[in-house]
């Protein structure tokens, strides 16, 4: 048996893995004829304007029609989204079990209450289960988050939303193109977020969100919000209508999107590729790790392959096994604990003044802590090939050989 990395031994990859090389040529031309044409008209670019429409348009043309509004980050995208909705203060948000904290953080900011479903213990990602069973007659709103590129099962969730006049909003920051039964995540609930800073599946630069909506009505009321307010669609309207903040995208990111999006099937069809390989082969040749469970009828575009390991047939716990296929040169992460409720400004009680006496602030996990005590994240990206798949499945199978019992 070959001595594993992190013991000394020779690790199974030494060359650094591929890069992504989002931004090329075409995104530098695209730039460019921005500066060109400020440079010739003499005006500064901003925001609201032709690069912007036309990124818009070409992003409603993606998700298959609908209304698209361009805002500086996915943090910003779920706020917006969130605004949209117009809930009363104190009303209940259902909020996901692990994710960014800008994806829970607007609940608190709107002086809605942010009340979080625990995970499917085989996931990253609030089962409809979990859903019920935070149900309450103040729920308003349910945030979903589509985890690593992986697909919440959506029917069970829309189904009783519906029937209880409760708003989805679908946190995308993760899945562009995800797929469930068929339809695009975005698609699904009443209003969605898009994250399309520099390391998502597509990009509008260093930072950038798109909100999205079938919903025309949400729509205005998201494009207002998202401009302090201003009487967009309301023509008699005597100055701005709402409260709100300058989350406007500008014309450089949403020009650097236009060619970005125009990528975004070939970058998904690459990854896939990958991890299904990845896949494939783990199902023939190991007793221990696979990729992560997902739910039916969907289809992953893997912004990370989320790792599952059968602890009780290790020596080692999850961290260790996982260290140690990172020290055999695989871009790992051996943890993603990243649950609302374990951090300090969920703890803290000036975020809270308003509803402490009514709710536990210390939402318990055990799902979510058990989905990130038996799962880990490799990285990957559209420009893998054979020699990663190869390396990644070897690192993986040499340090299982050597830790199982």
């Amino acid at each position: 048996m070959n001595k594993l990395a992190i013991d000394g031994g020779k690790p199974v990859r030494t060359d650094p893995m591929p890069k992504r090389r989002l931004f090329v040529e075409e995104e530098k031309k695209a730039a460019m004829k921005v500066f060109d044409e400020a440079i010739t008209s003499g005006e500064a670019f901003g925001y609201n304007g032709p690069h912007e429409k036309e990124y818009e348009k070409v992003f409603c043309g993606y998700m298959g029609g609908g209304f698209a509004d361009g805002v500086n980050s996915g943090t910003s995208a779920v706020f917006v989204a969130l605004g949209a909705l117009q809930l009363d203060v104190g009303s209940e948000v259902i909020v996901p079990p692990i994710t960014d904290p800008g994806g829970v953080m607007p609940v608190v900011m709107l002086n809605c209450i942010p009340v979080i479903a625990d995970a499917d213990p085989r996931s990253y990602n609030a089962g409809p289960e979990q859903v019920f069973k935070v149900l309450t007659d103040r729920t308003k709103a349910i945030i979903v988050a589509h985890i690593g590129g992986d697909a919440v099962d959506m029917d069970p969730i829309m189904k009783i939303a519906r029937s209880k006049n409760i708003l989805v909003i679908e946190d995308c920051a993760q899945a562009h193109g995800a797929k469930y039964k068929g339809k695009l995540v975005g698609t699904i609930g009443d209003i969605a977020a898009f994250s399309t800073m520099f390391g998502k599946l597509h990009a509008t630069g260093g930072q950038g969100g798109v909100v999205y909506t079938k919903n025309e009505e949400l729509f205005w009321n998201a494009k207002r919000f998202a401009d302090r307010g201003k009487p967009f669609n309301l023509p008699d309207a005597k100055g701005c209508v709402t409260a709100g903040l300058n989350l406007n995208l500008n014309e450089l990111s949403a020009a650097i999107g236009v060619t970005q999006i125009k990528k975004l099937n070939s970058i998904i069809s690459r990854r896939r590729k990958v991890a299904e390989a990845i896949k494939e082969r783990l199902n023939k040749e190991s007793e221990i790790v696979s990729i992560g469970w997902q739910v039916t009828e969907t289809k992953s575009v893997y912004w990370f392959m989320r790792i599952h390991v059968k602890t009780d047939m290790l020596k080692v716990n999850k961290m260790a096994f996982a260290e140690a296929v990172k020290a055999e040169g695989i871009s790992v992460t051996p943890s993603y604990r990243h649950i609302p409720s374990e951090s300090p400004w969920w703890r803290s009680s000036g975020s809270w003044e308003f509803c402490k006496r009514e709710y536990n602030k210390n939402f318990s996990c055990p799902n979510a802590i058990f989905a990130t005590d038996s799962h880990f994240n490799i990285s990957l990206n559209e420009n893998y090939g054979k020699k990663e798949i190869d390396d990644i499945v070897n690192a993986l199978k040499k340090v299982e050989q050597s830790y199982k019992k």
